[in-house]
């Protein structure tokens, strides 16, 4: 859900808005991930949590919304990530689905967190799908990434979509 630039990243996974009308699923909402230790300059160990909710379309009518929790770790810092994120999503309907994030590009630009995972279900509703998850999660100070505690939080919209 750094070391690859946007534009690479961008060029490797799907286009979300050019398949979102042949998605099984194309959600709209919002993510809250919490880094520890938080996101420096330099990339250290860091531990990845949070939480995430969605308005969704579906080709299934009934599959209108859906709730996350995220967790993961790897190597991360503001300009690098060598992670590996898990999402399991709670689904209106009450089925669920976990997706594994290893692509992914998170990059602190102006004080904006630029977020791009590409990964793939492996368990429950849709296993064996692609999932691309692009958002734009703000940071409030964007000297962040060079103080002592880094960047600990970033919270904002976020979009999944699952083809």
């Amino acid at each position: 859900m750094v070391a690859a630039s946007l534009a690479a990243l961008m060029h490797t996974a799907p286009d979300a808005s050019a398949h979102a009308s042949r998605a099984a699923v194309s959600c709209e909402g919002s993510n809250t991930i919490s880094f520890s230790p938080g996101l420096s300059l330099a990339a250290q160990p860091t531990r990845i949590s949070g939480s995430g909710a969605y308005s969704c379309l579906s080709t299934d009518p009934a599959l209108r919304s859906g709730t996350s929790t995220i967790s993961g770790g790897g190597r991360n810092g503001c300009f690098f990530s060598d992670a590996t994120t898990v999402e399991r999503i709670t689904w209106n309907t009450g089925e669920r689905t976990t997706v594994t994030y290893r692509l992914g590009n998170v990059q602190q630009v102006a004080g904006q967190a630029v977020v791009l995972v590409v990964g793939r279900v492996v368990e429950g509703r849709f296993k064996g799908q692609t999932v691309a998850s692009p958002g734009l999660q703000v940071t409030v100070d964007p000297l962040t990434c060079a103080s002592k505690r880094g960047v600990e939080l970033i919270t904002g919209p976020s979009t999944l979509v699952i083809l």
